[in-house]
């Protein structure tokens, strides 16, 4: 049993001896994340199985349309209200620290050698001046969603292995109407969604560039390589007429209704596509690049102390924090959302790796990268606007990537320095 799971133990069992002798310790904390159904429910879960555990302490969830959340957080937490224990992407963290929005886990709760020795390292990005800002529950790759009856209906036997492979897949997919509109499209796209990070940090290295140098604070993409990689996605619609941008307004809202044969997402949508009825789909690694390379990326969300969160509650909230982040909430994480353990001995079971369904994304982790973000919206945005320039102006891959690096290189510069 390692150091704080005795320590969690520790806590629980003086809490109810402290009840049972009459005390009154009960204390509600406050725990906020965006809208995502499956989220929703494993975190439910969770609650239950620590107030079981921890009589004394309640845990309220509060939710908000991801559009909407961190607008929500970054007003309530200055004004003393909303969580103890916020739910952030690892690529704001830059932003909650500089707000002080959040603070430090304790390093004799949460020791960042044994966190180091037990996570996967991209983690160690959560680390400040020696100390963890935060944790994740679950980790996430990306992998190809296909859906198995309209494959069948093509004559499809297997999903694409190489990026050529998904093109000719991909045109065997697609369903136009007589007046020449899309009705169904081969692979959905749309840099709004997974795609610019599968851009970034997927067709970019497999077309030979790289995204960022070792420092992460400047962008290498604008060269061959980039350009390469801009004009194979952006040929998805303009050449080969396999895809919309923003065919029905969201990529996974197309697959989830069946009118796309192929769709590139993260192992969170796995609980959605589950649960969405006649929906027959499969998974399968991301294609091989022109030179045979494999490449993927991963993300995370974590658990995080807000500065709100002061005295009991902030006692409470630390607990929580430790229990939301043990293997038994990685498993049940796993299980109810379809997003990986954040550590490597919970995850890269051979069990899992034999999944046909996580097996995919597990089997992604071993050669993902993870972008360490200054402004991950803002990131996103300029490579939403260089595909915009192509389709709507029509500049070429080389002026769209180019215009794309030096406003990223703006949105670094004004962090970085």
């Amino acid at each position: 049993m390692t150091s704080w799971k005795k320590k969690l133990l520790g806590l629980t069992t003086g809490a109810v001896v402290a009840m049972s002798s009459g005390a009154s310790l009960a204390v509600e904390i406050e725990y906020w994340q965006y809208i995502f159904d499956a989220r929703i429910q494993a975190m439910d879960i969770l609650i239950e199985k620590f107030e079981a555990a921890n009589p004394d302490i309640t845990v309220k969830q509060t939710t908000f349309p991801y559009a909407d959340y961190r607008t929500k957080v970054a007003a309530a937490i200055p004004a003393g209200e909303g969580p103890d224990v916020v739910q952030l992407f690892y690529g704001w963290l830059n932003d909650y620290v500089d707000a002080e929005l959040i603070t430090p886990l304790p390093t004799d709760m949460f020791p960042p050698e044994q966190i180091e020795a037990e996570y996967f390292p991209m983690v160690q990005a959560m680390k400040r001046d020696g100390q963890y800002m935060a944790l994740p529950t679950a980790v996430r790759s990306l992998a190809l969603f296909y859906n198995k009856r309209l494959f069948a209906e093509a004559g499809i036997e297997a999903p694409p292995a190489t990026l050529d492979e998904l093109i000719e897949t991909a045109k065997k997919l697609t369903k136009k109407d007589g007046s020449g509109n899309l009705t169904q499209v081969g692979i959905t796209t749309g840099m709004n969604a997974q795609d610019h990070h599968w851009f970034r940090e997927v067709l970019v290295r497999q077309f030979g560039g790289a995204p960022y140098d070792a420092s992460n604070a400047k962008v290498t993409y604008a060269d061959a390589g980039g350009a390469a990689a801009l004009k194979w996605y952006t040929d998805l619609q303009t050449v080969h007429e396999v895809t919309s941008f923003g065919f029905m307004d969201e990529p996974q809202a197309a697959f989830k209704a069946g009118r796309a044969g192929m769709h590139i997402d993260g192992s969170f949508r796995i609980g959605a596509l589950d649960s969405t009825r006649g929906l027959e789909w499969g998974v399968a690694e991301l294609p091989a690049g022109p030179d045979g390379m494999k490449s993927n990326y991963s993300s995370y969300w974590v658990n995080a102390l807000t500065s709100k969160a002061t005295g009991e509650k902030a006692e409470a909230a630390k607990k929580f924090i430790a229990f939301i982040t043990t293997d038994e909430a990685m498993q049940i994480w796993l299980d109810t959302v379809g997003e990986l353990p954040a550590k490597p001995s919970a995850g890269l079971t051979d069990e899992n790796k034999m999944n046909p369904v996580f097996g995919p994304f597990i089997n992604g982790l071993g050669y993902a990268k993870t972008t360490v973000f200054a402004n991950e919206s803002g990131q996103r945005q300029v490579l939403m606007d260089a595909t915009q320039r192509i389709f709507l102006e029509g500049q070429s891959p080389e002026d769209a990537i180019a215009a794309a690096a030096a406003e990223e290189q703006k949105i670094l510069d004004e962090y970085y320095n």
